[in-house]
């Protein structure tokens, strides 16, 4: 084995501890923060920087075979998708009435409703009364 593929499992070892490191403190963000929310943002963050380092690590000790490949293949995916689903969990919490923690700062969902209020659906729209012809 070269010099220089040795050389690269130090930093490889060295971004699994990191994502290890970041995967704990996710898990312990999911046990002690007080709301959905905030959970939501912990387990994200969790997913993204852990996971991702894991595999960067895994991409960088095994190079690109076909195990780094599937590695890299892993954290575009994870990178492309964790952030869509945080979202969509969030919103959809929103719109089901979840409520945020009693100390959170600001809720941009809430002033975006006020501001903004949603367009009324054709089926809610009450008929208009046309007054007959005369025949």
């Amino acid at each position: 084995m070269s010099e220089i593929v040795k050389f690269l499992h130090y930093p490889g070892y060295g971004f699994i501890v990191l994502g290890v490191l970041f995967d704990f403190f996710g898990c312990l963000g999911l046990i002690r923060l007080p709301d959905v929310y905030n959970r939501l943002q912990a387990a994200t963050k969790c997913v993204t920087m852990g996971t991702c380092s894991i595999m960067f690590g895994v991409l960088l000790i095994t190079g690109f075979s076909p195990q780094g490949m599937k590695a890299l293949f892993v954290i575009i995916f994870l990178i492309l998708t964790a952030p869509t689903s945080a979202h969509a969990l969030a919103r959809a919490a929103h719109i089901a009435g979840v409520r945020l923690w009693g100390k959170s700062v600001c809720d941009y969902y809430r002033e975006d409703k006020v501001l903004n209020p949603p367009e009324p659906k054709a089926e809610e729209v009450l008929p208009t009364t046309q007054p007959k012809a005369k025949e």
